[in-house]
């Protein structure tokens, strides 16, 4: 008897956090036997990207560089990126169709459809600025709202994601929590090195990035930055630009304490990545941080720059506790790992297939 599925549709937009998902995704169901075909928006594929999908199987691609539902002024895109993605779907008759964006979850489609929630901007707001968003994000609201009750099943890495997901946009019928993974043999723990290390978009206010440097003289290790700036300024840090994936892998290896104040990150593969490295964490005190790092970092309130710095201070100091929390977030990074995750996906897919078979018939 042949499994099912036996061939995915993936669409993953390039810039961010989903690629690495998708990837990591891709990689555990082509090591089952399962067809991927990506469809990849935002922008096209650097050469390390280019690398990554041979390295996660070889999977059919179909690359783009329309804009994303969350860019400014992206909805003449995102219908083009809608009938792209059909026509993709006829082309190659997927199984299921799995969704990493909101929209296109409205659209005929002849497969079951699941959206992963990565993230939103109505709750970036919420968490960032603590306000509603303006009203200039209504059409955006209308159509993530439409999306999200057209699919079959809505996964979200994070229980604390999927309930902002249900706040701002109504109760979902059918929902799981998968939490994303990382494969643990692409990261280790060399000679840790006296620095701090945070990584992650530094034009993005929910990073938070920028209140490391507001403390960054005050402390007695270094302040090492990776990531992407697009005209964000640090102060008191050494900026190490955008690294690929095995760079900062490198320096993730060599770092102590790896810190990520956020206000807003619905899981955070980059804490995942510095705890398989064996780092000691700071991370922003906020829901789903608490949710998968409880008892493995220290926490602090995003908006107050002393209690930071003492938090790293108290790092720096007290050898015994880094090495207590080295441990500890290595240990429970294990837990993240692409085998839990892809058998997660498994069922979901699985539960997307009987929820549209039930729509069929009651149709």
């Amino acid at each position: 008897m042949k499994q099912w599925p036996q061939h995915v549709l993936m669409n993953a937009d390039t810039i961010g956090g989903v690629w690495t998902f998708a990837i990591e995704l891709t990689r555990a169901l082509t090591s089952r036997g399962i067809a991927v075909t990506l469809a990849t928006t935002g922008r096209l594929m650097n050469e390390s990207q280019r690398e990554q999908v041979k390295a996660a199987g070889h999977p059919a691609v179909f690359e783009s560089s329309f804009r994303l539902e969350w860019q400014e002024d992206p909805w003449n895109d995102v219908d083009r990126t809608g009938e792209w993605l059909q026509g993709i779907a006829a082309k190659v008759k997927p199984d299921v169709v799995h969704l990493n964006d909101y929209s296109h979850a409205a659209l005929r489609w002849n497969a079951p459809v699941l959206i992963t929630g990565h993230s939103c901007v109505l709750s970036w707001f919420r968490a960032v600025h603590h306000s509603q968003a303006p009203s200039g994000w209504n059409e955006y609201r209308w159509r993530v709202e439409r999306g999200l009750h057209s699919a079959d099943i809505v996964t979200s890495p994070s229980r604390a994601m999927l309930e902002c997901l249900e706040r701002h946009y109504g109760f979902l019928s059918k929902t799981m929590v998968i939490p994303n993974a990382r494969t643990s043999s692409q990261f280790r723990t060399a000679g840790k090195k006296p620095f701090i290390l945070a990584a992650g978009r530094i034009w993005d206010e929910a990073k938070n990035i920028e209140s490391l440097g507001r403390i960054a003289r005050q402390l007695h290790w270094p302040v090492y930055v990776a990531g992407e700036q697009e005209g964000a300024s640090l102060q008191n840090v050494i900026s190490l630009g955008l690294l690929n994936q095995p760079q900062l892998a490198s320096w993730m290896s060599q770092a102590s304490i790896y810190c990520l104040p956020a206000k807003y990150e619905p899981f955070g593969l980059s804490i995942l990545e510095a705890a398989l490295s064996g780092c000691a964490l700071v991370l922003g005190d906020i829901e789903s941080l608490r949710e998968n790092w409880d008892d493995c970092a220290l926490f602090v309130d995003p908006d107050d720059p002393k209690a930071l710095q003492q938090a790293i201070t108290h790092l720096i100091r007290s050898g015994s506790l880094r090495r207590r929390l080295m441990v500890n977030a290595r240990e429970r990074a294990r837990h993240f790992s692409p085998q839990r995750m892809v058998e997660g996906y498994l069922q979901a897919y699985r539960t997307a297939f009987a929820s549209s078979e039930e729509l069929t018939l009651t149709a």
